[in-house]
């Protein structure tokens, strides 16, 4: 295995040898460890002293089932921190299997003016990967559904592309990269923490991987990988979340609008109440009966990656059956629609295809837009106006990098005092003041305000691995805290964040999840060893926001969430700060 080194100073690779204290580090674990280790804290994010650091799971490229995963790890410019994103997709096994370890992206060209590409293949009789550079000029300022078929075209075979679009190229705070999925849609984005501005500061806009002929993934034992394997298939497919034409499949993430919306903790108008009326016309059962009108037979959902059984990823079509957008995910959904007040789907399904299109992170901007609506830019309800504002941003006027640099830069900009942010990332779908564990997880994650760096919606609302009271603020740091270590090892396996459903409920699940990571590594990790592990990935990250300024203090909730009850519940955010304290001191 190697780790590889692209310097974009001078156009030059190289390769290396990974060294043994990283022999069980992959994915976020290593991501994190590399930028920990070679990244200055106090420097400019998209200076010339950050990197940009890619890895693959553990299991990734094996066929454990829902493990196509990439993360991508550097110093965010919109929280000033340490960021992992990550996305399913293609790439991710495909950098895996030339056994790329790590891809390392540093260095500024002295030419600003021009972006460049990457081509990594394997060659056959040098048995190795190789880099070839090209300029990149013809694809700048072109949205990424314009610029894929070009790059698809040029590069022929069965090729994997990761991306910025134009939002990257702004050097927007709300910039992601953007990869392929399976019908080569460019959909699949590591999309939070501005990881495309920090690509583009580098003047590198594609990198595109092709491992016909590589050796793939080697297996230390694979009769205890494939036993964990099985374990693993059995529990996706039975548990009702995860199974064939479960929930997942059936409506995709957004499955979770109605649920919330009756939970009273779906945020509404830029987080100022916890119930929106329209929800039900923008939820995951809207989308299915849609379609099935549109249509005219029922469309379940398709894997945005190589071997993903859960396959949650949908599309909504047009009237005359062409797609309209494809994924819209819970988190896009509710930002695009009930936290800007919209309701209709079509619109909503227009903003996700566009912030596809511009390298835009679906969640900050659609809670950017609330802020916006909250300042009178425009009023709530007006999907139109919402629209032409993305559209700004991805043309880059004056108005549109405004929006770009995020919720809390334009909260500050327009004189709004309800800005939902932690660190300067702004809040997902589930309001912290319904549902308090969630509401800790934002304080206190590495990442700024991340549904997913600790997923305490399993137990306080779909009451997997137990039901707990999502209004109640007992016991709950504890719970945060098991749920970020526990993430971060998922995040460092390559597996989905959603098989956390099925091995929480099912132990034979959980039991086999252990066993594949096992059976690729050689290693006997039990529970304990992956709660620790994980623990261990969250330190690294908290050391270096430490030394980046961010400190204890950090962790929390602005204040008007303290101070404002919550509608339906009337419920304020009451979680002492001595518990958010005792998520790190107590870990």
């Amino acid at each position: 295995m190697w780790i590889l080194r692209i310097n974009m100073t001078d156009r030059t690779s190289k390769w290396e040898a990974v060294p043994e204290r990283f022999r069980t580090l992959y994915g976020r674990a290593l991501t994190s460890k590399i930028v920990a280790e070679e990244v200055p804290p106090l420097c400019h994010a998209l200076g010339p002293n950050n990197k940009l650091v890619f890895s693959a799971g553990i299991v990734t490229s094996t066929p454990a089932p829902t493990s196509a995963r990439i993360s991508v790890g550097c110093k965010s410019p919109l929280t000033g921190g340490i960021k992992e994103a990550n996305a399913g997709t293609s790439w991710g096994p495909d950098l895996a299997s030339m056994r790329i370890r790590a891809l390392i992206v540093e260095g500024l060209p002295q030419d600003t003016d021009k972006f460049w590409g990457t081509f990594i293949h394997w060659d056959k009789d040098a048995q190795k990967p190789v880099v070839e550079f090209f300029d990149a000029s013809e694809y700048t300022g072109k949205d990424v559904y314009e610029s894929y078929p070009m790059i698809y075209q040029r590069f022929e075979g069965r090729i994997s592309i990761a991306s910025i679009g134009n939002a990257g190229e702004y050097g927007y705070g709300n910039s992601g990269i953007v990869f392929n999925d399976q019908a080569k849609r460019p959909s699949r984005y590591a999309g939070r923490g501005g990881v495309g501005a920090v690509m583009a500061s580098k003047r590198l806009k594609f990198i595109v991987l092709n491992e016909k002929g590589s050796p793939g993934v080697e297996i230390v034992d694979k009769a205890l990988f494939d036993e964990g394997r099985k374990k693993m298939i059995d529990a996706i497919r039975t548990h009702p979340i995860s199974k064939p034409k479960g929930g997942l499949n059936t409506y995709g993430t957004a499955v979770l609008v109605n649920i919330l919306n009756e939970a009273g903790g779906l945020p509404t108008r830029n987080f100022s109440a916890g119930r929106f009326d329209g929800a039900p016309k923008t939820a995951g059962e809207a989308i299915f009966e849609t379609n099935k009108e549109r249509t005219g037979k029922e469309v379940y959902n398709h894997a945005c990656s190589p071997g993903c059984i859960i396959q949650c990823s949908n599309t909504l079509f047009n009237p005359d059956k062409s797609e309209r957008a494809s994924c819209i995910e819970y988190e896009s959904t509710w930002a695009l629609g009930a936290n800007l007040g919209v309701d209709d789907l079509d619109d909503i399904a227009t903003m996700v295809h566009l912030c596809n299109a511009y390298g835009l992170d679906t969640i900050e901007t659609g809670v950017t837009l609330g802020v916006a609506m909250e300042g009178g830019v425009i009023p709530f309800g007006d999907s139109k106006g919402a629209i032409q504002l993305i559209h700004e941003m991805g043309k880059g006027t004056p108005t549109g990098k405004m929006l770009g640099g995020g919720a809390e830069v334009a909260g500050k900009l327009l004189g709004v005092r309800r800005v939902p942010t932690v660190k300067g990332q702004a809040m997902p779908a589930y309001e912290p003041r319904a549902v308090k564990g969630i509401g800790i997880t934002y304080a206190t994650t590495t990442m700024g305000a991340d549904h997913t760096a600790g997923y305490t919606i399993c137990p306080e609302i779909l009451g997997v691995s137990g039901k707990q009271d999502p209004l109640s603020p007992e016991g709950k740091a504890a719970l945060s805290r098991a749920f970020q270590a526990t993430t971060a090892f998922i995040d460092s396996s390559g597996h989905c964040l959603f098989i956390a459903f099925p091995i929480l409920d099912i132990a034979s699940g959980f039991e086999g999840f252990i066993q594949e990571c096992n059976g690729v590594l050689g290693t006997n990790w039990s529970a304990d060893d992956v709660v620790a592990y994980g623990a261990e990935v969250l330190k690294v990250e908290r050391a270096f926001n430490e030394a980046a300024g961010i400190k204890a203090e950090a962790d929390r909730l602005p204040e008007f969430m303290h101070l404002e009850p919550l509608p339906p519940h009337n419920q304020v955010f009451d979680v002492p700060d001595e518990a958010l304290d005792s998520v790190f001191k107590e870990m």
